[in-house]
């Protein structure tokens, strides 16, 4: 901040040469693809290396079992019998009074979701929901991987459909993709997508990495073997959270295989001239570095909004980041625990406003329905330790260092500001690192669960997206 001071009194001085020294120089940050060499602090490269892996360990055969299972859940009368005696026995701490979910999760309201838990919700009901599509699973570098596959509903002229694999994040599953899912497969003016929907390793119903090391990388690595194992030279990429930089990961390795790469998450890593330039002019002259209005609404009080409202909701990914196993044993052991960690980031991060209300407003965009079956996914596989690693894997070393955050991306790219998601990138940061953006769309609501509060908005922002890059290439 005292950084900002001197700099801000410095700007009401600026003579008319200087600030169009400074337009220009930002224009230069806010021109679309066609650079070469470095761009600010990212390289322009054809792709980042594919690498290889084996999370197993078990030794790796000389070649691998290509084969494609069918895959159902199942549950039990004793699996259900052991989750509501395990509810009987919670133990919760008396909130203090007024105190909302500034504290955390409300143990007020932690007993109404436990009560409907135990005696309302029907989980073999919603496995026969999750049964609803087609499951599989094939093995890929020693694990089992998990994916949801669905085909168009309807006929399509002459063509099938587009194929597009949705990603999801922490805490998520590929769950929250299933209210979606009908409106993308559904034929809206000639175009349906067939959408294949993976489980993160260590996620659900995918095998856990039993090994060291397991980042964002090797998932891309694995699901564009997934994708070329289902028969997909060339498909669209969709993801949120972890799967938006999953996602973006593949488009860097393999990028003449992706066709478009759609996000609903995309911070910047690298602060480059241009960004530090345009933070701190963009609150007072925000057409001169490129910034719209809606911008400067959702970055400023730059301090307020990003710096200091990160640091209210990222104490979750230092511990997850440095001992994940340790808070992890009592959330695999306590159902109760377990939704309380996982719900309440369905409340802070569907609007931060949220925190001031007695219920985290989490039945004003969910279902106790969608929200306990995504928390019963983590449950029954006894994946929230392993999913939980995936933060330590990935801030073991710096990821500014990383083969992939210097790298920008080069395919044609398109990006869905929801405007209550932890974090704001307007579209001059945005193409710092992805080149070629094709569709910047400020969402009219929504928050970090995009496909799970909003499907409707995003699976229009898909379809639109996907139509401007077809017409690209005609």
């Amino acid at each position: 901040m005292l950084l900002l001071m001197p700099f801000r009194h410095a700007t009401s001085s600026l003579s008319r040469s200087r600030l169009k020294l400074l337009q220009v120089f930002t224009a230069a940050g806010r021109s679309g693809a066609g650079h070469t060499g470095r761009v600010g602090c990212y390289r322009t490269v054809s792709s980042i290396p594919l690498g290889d892996g084996w999370w197993s360990r078990e030794t790796r055969p000389a070649s691998e079992d290509s084969r494609i299972h069918p895959f159902r859940i199942e549950t039990s009368d004793t699996e259900i019998q052991d989750l509501h005696a395990r509810l009987d026995r919670a133990r919760l701490s008396p909130p203090l009074e007024n105190s909302g979910f500034h504290y955390g999760f409300s143990s007020s309201y932690l007993q109404k979701v436990i009560s409907y838990w135990r005696h309302n919700f029907d989980w073999q009901k919603q496995v026969n929901v999750l049964n609803r599509y087609p499951h599989f699973k094939t093995n890929i570098e020693g694990l089992n991987v998990h994916f949801v596959h669905c085909k168009p509903t309807g006929s399509l002229s002459g063509q099938s459909g587009k194929p597009l694999m949705l990603l999801h994040g922490w805490p998520g599953s590929f769950s929250e993709f299933y209210w979606m899912l009908p409106l993308l497969l559904a034929n809206q003016d000639d175009l349906a997508f067939e959408v294949i929907c993976p489980s993160i390793p260590g996620y659900g119903y995918s095998d856990a990495p039993e090994c060291e090391g397991f980042d964002t990388l090797a998932a891309a690595r694995i699901f564009l073997k997934l994708m070329e194992r289902l028969g997909f030279s060339k498909f669209y990429l969709q993801g949120g959270d972890w799967g938006s930089i999953i996602a973006t990961n593949m488009a860097q390795m393999k990028p003449d295989s992706v066709k478009g790469l759609h996000l609903n998450m995309f911070p910047v890593t690298n602060v480059n001239p241009v960004i530090l330039v345009s933070l701190l002019l963009g609150s007072r002259f925000p057409s001169l570095v490129g910034f719209s209005q809606k911008d400067v609404k959702l970055l400023y009080p730059y301090m307020q909004k990003n710096i200091f409202s990160m640091l209210k909701e990222t104490g979750y990914l230092h511990i997850q980041a440095t001992k994940p196993d340790t808070a992890g044993c009592g959330l695999n052991d306590s159902p109760v625990g377990l939704a309380a960690y996982i719900l309440e980031k369905y409340s802070g991060w569907n609007d931060s406003q949220n925190v001031h209300l007695q219920d985290g407003g989490l039945e004003r965009k969910f279902s106790l329905d969608d929200l306990l079956t995504n928390v019963m996914i983590y449950w029954t596989t006894g994946s929230i330790v392993s999913s939980m690693r995936f933060y330590k894997e990935n801030f073991k070393g710096s990821l500014l260092k990383r083969v992939d955050a210097r790298a920008s991306v080069h395919v044609p790219t398109g990006l869905a500001a929801f405007p209550e998601d932890l974090v704001h990138c307007p579209p001059l940061w945005a193409r710092q690192k992805y080149r070629n953006v094709v569709s910047y769309s400020y969402m009219p609501c929504g928050g970090h669960f995009a496909a799970l509060e909003e499907p409707q908005l995003l699976a229009d922002d898909i379809r639109q997206f996907v139509i401007k890059v077809e017409a690209l290439k005609k």
